[in-house]
């Protein structure tokens, strides 16, 4: 469920939303300590969206972007491949199941739109290991990524839109240290919002 609440408030940081779109999945806590308050990266504020049935999480992630102050997504899964964290740049359009095009009219392919090279490298300073992937994983992360990024109204300024996927035993501190270096990289990347007008 998102709250709204969190974009509509004078606050001059643009919001990345990040989603750990599994159900079960404890690796990514955005809330880092006792304050109860969700981590941020410099410059940005994150807007934690918690896992659902993946046509309901679409829905929600796309009203989060389609709001002004949302400038960013990053999805946070896990990957079936060997090799440390995967930054997926691409995805397929197809259904849930694999078996056909989820979307008649949309593109065949579409390319994820966040920093992923910067994103790669500043995970890789937090001293882990992480590689750019084209391939696409047949899962609900894949899936998820190719709805939102098809649901982007055409002439928007495009925010970053990416898919972080952590090694299925990647330890829960090593998937947050990742997550944080992913979101700051995509930070660096956004401007701060206009400042509200005075009443």
């Amino acid at each position: 469920m998102l709250d709204t609440r969190l974009l509509e408030t004078p606050d001059t940081r643009p919001a990345i939303a990040i989603c750990a779109y599994e159900i079960g999945d404890t690796g990514w806590d955005p809330v880092e300590d006792l304050s109860g308050e969700p981590w941020n990266p410099t410059g940005a504020r994150t807007l934690a969206i918690d896992p659902a049935a993946p046509d309901a999480l679409v829905a929600t992630l796309s009203e989060a972007l389609g709001s002004p102050a949302c400038r960013g997504l990053l999805l946070v899964g896990r990957t079936r491949q060997e090799g440390g964290f995967k930054l997926q740049i691409r995805t397929e359009n197809r259904s849930l199941d694999g078996t056909h095009r989820g979307n008649p009219d949309g593109p065949g392919v579409a390319r994820a739109t966040a920093p992923t090279a910067e994103m790669v490298r500043e995970i890789a300073e937090a001293g882990l290991k992480a590689s750019v992937s084209s391939e696409t994983e047949d899962d609900v992360g894949s899936y998820l990524l190719y709805r939102v990024l098809a649901a982007l109204p055409e002439g928007m300024d495009t925010p970053a839109v990416g898919l972080l996927r952590a090694p299925v035993d990647a330890a829960d501190d090593h998937v947050q240290k990742a997550v944080k270096a992913a979101a700051q990289a995509i930070a660096r990347h956004l401007a701060p919002l206009p400042r509200p007008r005075a009443a």
